[in-house]
């Protein structure tokens, strides 16, 4: 994720790296501040306290837990009003196909009634999307 932190570092952003002493890893150089947990679910449930959004990129096993249990999460209303959004087309055939069969029954929950994660073609398109949620929302106005 050294992309993501230096990217967002470069733009003047607050750069928060959460670990796993699971996985033996430590931070890049342009992480600020290290929260370290014990475990991977630690830092997973961390990361979504922690993220006012998120963004899948294009991943392996790991980002695809990431998405599905923020998805669950904003799907069954555990945490609200945070923005997700999927980067690219990797991620489309999976999100199309759990909508499906999500909604085929006329599901009660939330992505049922609106789509709870915004597929975009571009990292700009992903911020830009982020922004505009985020600033729309009432109690983010800061």
């Amino acid at each position: 994720m050294e992309a993501v932190s230096r990217g967002a570092k470069e733009s003047s952003g607050k750069t928060i790296g959460v670990t796993a002493k699971f996985f033996r890893s430590r931070t890049n150089q342009w992480v600020e501040k290290e929260v370290r947990k014990k475990s991977w679910q630690d830092r997973l449930f961390e990361l979504i306290r922690l993220g006012d959004g998120y963004v899948a990129c294009t991943g392996g096993t790991g980002t695809l837990v990431e998405l599905a249990v923020v998805w669950e999460m904003l799907n069954k209303n555990v945490v609200e009003g945070k923005p997700l959004v999927a980067l690219g087309d990797f991620w489309r055939p999976i999100i199309d196909r759990v909508r499906e069969v999500e909604c085929a029954d006329h599901s009660p929950w939330g992505e049922c009634k609106k789509p709870l994660i915004e597929i975009v073609s571009s990292p700009a398109a992903a911020a830009e999307y982020l922004s505009d949620v985020l600033l729309a929302s009432p109690d983010r106005k800061k």
